[in-house]
């Protein structure tokens, strides 16, 4: 498993004001105004983003070394797989409250600001927990294994957005509009603060992302213990992760073993954490074994939909 490197404050604060200037590129220029995300702009954004997290990687091998480049791809490849089941999440939730499509844009925008938040807090208590308690480390192999099973036998029941804590707490603070109001989050009627029912969509999706973090950044603990690193790969993991939904929202019921693969990923992610001390699997070994999983989900899929397709049309 990797050691930690020294990062100088300076890499920390001049890669936190790049995405904040990605993020205001975003929302202040590409996208100001609300419209509905065509195929085109999905496919345009995710080559960008991905090209932007894999160029990242090659300077973080350049900088620290290659054995940092492959721990960062390898943390950015299985955070990009398990955010995929965010995407399954938000299609559920999008749907229940009607969100239309030129706003869902804006609400996942706000969603990855909180997110980010989130991860941070989550990964520098992460590491401050395994830096003293190194034993913490097998905890998290066994959730890893433990949720990798979980994944495959049980069968996942939609989000109920109404019984979400986050959704109760804002119904107890605020009065919610029945109706939307555009793109705002909140409106002002009769001298008093509404919440929109777009409120309550995003803080569902916040707390989803919660939800699906403390599975992914254990994960990444089994690859690497370098706060950078960890970080860095989860920041652009999460920041394509839009460009990601607009493309395949429609897409991955197709992808019928895609759970299975997620599933496997965890468990070998588990059992590395857990059989590290006396069987070491290298980084390199382990990036090629999650990509090579994800591979065979993928092409089992295709295949089965190929093979149902044929079926369909036989007489």
């Amino acid at each position: 498993m990797g050691g930690v490197a020294e990062h100088s404050l300076t890499a920390w604060v001049l890669f936190n004001v790049m995405v904040l200037a990605f993020l205001a590129l975003d929302l202040g220029v590409i996208n100001r105004k609300a419209h509905e995300v065509t195929l085109r702009e999905a496919v345009f954004w995710n080559v960008v983003w991905t090209a932007l997290g894999l160029l990242f990687g090659l300077l973080v091998a350049r900088l620290y070394g290659r054995n940092s480049g492959v721990e960062y791809l390898t943390g950015y490849v299985i955070e990009r797989a398990l955010s995929i089941d965010n995407i399954f999440v938000f299609v559920v939730v999008f749907r229940y409250f009607s969100v239309p499509p030129q706003y869902q844009h804006r609400v996942l925008y706000w969603g990855i600001l909180g997110a980010l938040a989130m991860r941070a807090a989550l990964i520098l208590a992460g590491s401050v927990i395994v830096g003293m308690f190194h034993w913490v480390l097998y905890l998290f192999g066994a959730f890893l294994v433990y949720t990798g099973i979980m994944l495959l036998v049980k069968d996942e029941a939609p989000p109920d957005p109404e019984r979400n804590p986050a959704v109760r707490v804002a119904r107890r603070l605020f009065p919610v509009t029945p109706e939307g109001a555009g793109k705002s989050f909140f409106v002002r009627r009769g001298g008093k603060i509404h919440a929109t029912p777009l409120l309550i969509v995003l803080l569902v999706v916040e707390t989803t992302d919660l939800v699906f973090a403390l599975d992914s950044i254990p994960a990444i603990f089994g690859i690497t213990r370098d706060p950078f690193i960890i970080y860095t790969s989860n920041v652009f993991a999460i920041l394509g992760l839009r460009a990601m939904y607009f493309l395949l929202a429609a897409l991955l019921p197709r992808f019928r073993y895609l759970k299975h693969g997620l599933s496997a990923v965890l468990v070998f992610i588990g059992a590395r954490m857990l059989s590290d001390d006396f069987l070491h699997v290298p980084t390199a070994a382990a990036l090629l074994t999650v990509v090579a999983i994800l591979a065979i989900a993928v092409a089992a899929s295709m295949l089965a939909g190929s093979g149902k397709a044929s079926g369909e049309d036989a007489p």
